[in-house]
């Protein structure tokens, strides 16, 4: 997709209000700062109409998925959770991944850098990087206190640039991730999270990343909607994955290395420790 150079412009903050309280004009304050690095993204894939087996003309580009990111640095990266985006990894170069952030004419194609399952996260890089907005501002979340008051910008139902508002809820939270095994340390939270805000910033009020929202709590297999019990990967654990992903593309695990000395060493051990090894 093509687009103007200086499609994406500043956004200037609307001055407090003196109708409002000082908690509303400081959540404006924050949605305002905050929601230009907020991005909506979608997954694609080309299909060809047939019938009996017959091409009814050139591929149709339909969608596969979308959810939520935000711009993690000025270099074009783009953090979201790995289910939104892991239907383009299956069927090679016919399906894309596009970004759009607020204030874009159009989305942007981007390309998957890397990606942790076992942590739901997955960093993109914008092929095209002009006029960015300020990056999303990165907090700390070994701090959090449960109580304190929380934001969610996301997509939900592809409403983009939605925002929510909570606390947080509870601190320390084990969720099932989609790659089988636990996520460990979630933030629980109040603020509605629906199906859309997947890969979307969880705020702390002063707009800083505290959390990237996952998933949600719904009884009956869904059924019951959003019913106020959702997660966020703890920001902390997002910085650890994606700086290793941004630099060696995939999470570095620790290993063990363990050598097999040889018979001259293992018989110099021998004597001195006056006995045979196994």
């Amino acid at each position: 997709m093509q687009e103007n150079a200086g499609s994406v412009g500043p956004v200037t903050p609307s001055a407090p209000t003196a109708d409002l309280t000082p908690e509303e004009n400081r959540v404006i304050s924050t949605f305002q700062k905050a929601s230009p690095a907020v991005a909506f993204i979608k997954t694609t894939a080309q299909a060809v109409q047939s019938q009996r087996g017959l091409s009814l003309g050139s591929p149709m580009e339909v969608p596969t998925g979308s959810g939520s990111g935000f711009l993690w640095d000025n270099r074009g990266h783009v953090i979201t959770n790995y289910h939104v985006i892991m239907q383009s990894l299956q069927g090679g170069n016919s399906r894309k991944v596009m970004v759009k952030l607020p204030g874009m004419a159009e989305a942007r194609e981007a390309e998957i850098v890397g990606y942790e399952a076992e942590k739901d996260l997955a960093v993109l890089k914008l092929r095209n990087v002009r006029n960015l907005p300020k990056p999303m501002d990165v907090g700390t979340s070994n701090d959090l206190l449960v109580g304190q008051s929380v934001l969610a910008i996301g997509n939900p139902y592809g409403l983009d640039d939605t925002l929510t508002t909570g606390v947080v809820s509870a601190l320390g939270r084990d969720i099932q991730g989609i790659g089988g095994r636990p996520i460990q340390g979630c933030i629980q939270t109040d603020a509605a999270i629906n199906p859309g805000n997947s890969g979307g910033p969880l705020l702390d009020s002063r707009g800083r990343l505290i959390g990237v929202n996952t998933m949600i709590f719904s009884p009956n297999g869904g059924a019951a909607g959003n019913v106020g019990i959702g997660f966020a990967i703890p920001v902390d654990t997002v910085r650890r994955v994606v700086n290793e992903i941004i630099r060696y593309g995939k999470v570095i695990r620790p290993t063990m290395g363990v050598s097999v000395a040889n018979d001259r060493v293992k018989v110099s051990i021998e004597q001195q420790i006056g006995r045979k090894l196994e």
